[in-house]
């Protein structure tokens, strides 16, 4: 578990499919990530953050509100799978609509990176999304990612002509070890 000032990253649990689902299934929200998933897809989906986080001891975890332990969406990290990511260390996150524009994916984001650069060997932490996906872009430029247009691509798994195929990538290099 990670904690931050209000919020929580946490191991996903059974009672949480409905509340991501809901969150998974508002367009507004998948505006920017692909077509809103229904119940099985969202189980799914959960069941394979469950698998990646035994496997490497992270994921996109659950993100809970510490005011009110309410299910706001995810953050953490997971091993990319395509790609300049591939097998980076790949930060992401997730948000309901009603929990934008109050600095949690910041938050969120900022108590993962820490995790992420006192727990893994990674030289640089990485994160890709929709050209179009200004909010992410405003993010990662707020955790001090640096914009790789040399790395930008065009998302393999979205066929030729979808309109969320162009991707970018940021990176994130781990801060120099203070001396005494």
């Amino acid at each position: 578990m990670i904690a931050t000032e209000r919020l929580v990253m946490r191991s996903w649990r059974d009672d949480d499919v409905a509340p991501f689902q809901a969150i998974c299934s508002d367009p507004e929200v998948m505006a920017t990530l692909g077509p809103p998933l229904d119940r099985a897809a969202t189980e799914a989906l959960i069941d394979r953050m469950r698998g990646i986080e035994a496997e490497h001891g992270h994921c996109f975890w659950a993100l809970e509100r510490q005011a009110d332990a309410r299910l706001i969406g995810w953050c953490g990290v997971i091993r990319g799978t395509t790609g300049p990511v591939d097998g980076k260390a790949e930060i992401g996150w997730r948000l309901a609509r009603d929990a934008w524009g109050v600095g949690y994916a910041t938050e969120a984001a900022r108590g993962a990176i820490d995790w992420v650069f006192a727990n893994l060997r990674d030289p640089d932490l990485w994160a890709i999304t929709w050209r179009g996906n200004d909010r992410s872009r405003a993010v990662m430029e707020r955790l001090g990612m640096r914009h790789r247009s040399d790395l930008d691509f065009d998302h393999p798994r979205l066929a030729a002509g979808d309109p969320l195929r162009p991707h970018v990538a940021y990176s994130l290099s781990r801060p120099a070890p203070e001396t005494a």
